[in-house]
Parts: structure tokens; sequence; C-alpha cells
């Protein structure tokens, strides 16, 4: 039996690039929402963050998470997920474009 691929990093980068917050209209990703993001051979181990912890979307925002890097990955990739709020999220961690498109 050999041992799982590792999946590539590029990808999943992408795959959550695909994945809105629904009240700001722009991706994770740009927003500088993924915090963490780890590959092991055979799983994705991912951190993210809201805007604020009082988010509505959040459990919708993590499904979706989920659901964009184990459409990416190899079938029977593990993903996991979490939620977490420290340190807070703050608008520095936006990308440029995202910060020029609102004007900051």
């Amino acid at each position: 039996m050999s041992e799982a691929a590792r999946p590539d990093e590029s990808v999943v980068w992408n795959a959550l690039r695909t994945v809105y917050d629904p009240e700001v209209g722009e991706n994770i990703v740009d927003l500088g929402l993924v915090y963490r993001l780890e590959t092991r051979p055979g799983a994705v181990d991912l951190d993210i963050t809201m805007t604020t912890p009082a988010c509505p979307a959040a459990g919708s925002i993590a499904a979706e998470a989920e659901a964009a890097v184990r459409s990416a990955c190899a079938p029977g990739t593990e993903v996991h997920v979490e939620v977490v709020f420290d340190p807070p999220w703050t608008p520095e961690r936006m990308s440029e474009e995202v910060k020029q498109r609102f004007g900051w």
C-alpha cells in the first residue's frame, strides 16, 4: 500500500480563492481570512477566521472552504477546517487589490 500524496499547496490556495464572504463580496484569501494552510500526505489542515467573531456566515464559509479544498484534491484527502479568532482579524491582512477596491 502506497502512502497518500501530499496535496499541492498552490491548488489548495486557488480552491480557497473561490470561497467568498457573502457580506463583503471578496474571497477569503484576499480578505486575509486564511491564517494557516498546511498540507501533509493525504490531508489539508486550515485555520480560518472571520472579520468579526459575530459573523453569521462563519459556519457556511467554513463548510464552503472545506468543500472547495476537498473538490480540488485527490479523492480521500482529509480536510480539516478550524475557525479561530486569535489573533483577531484586522484590515491590514487584506491583499493590496482588495484594499484598493475598498478605497483604503
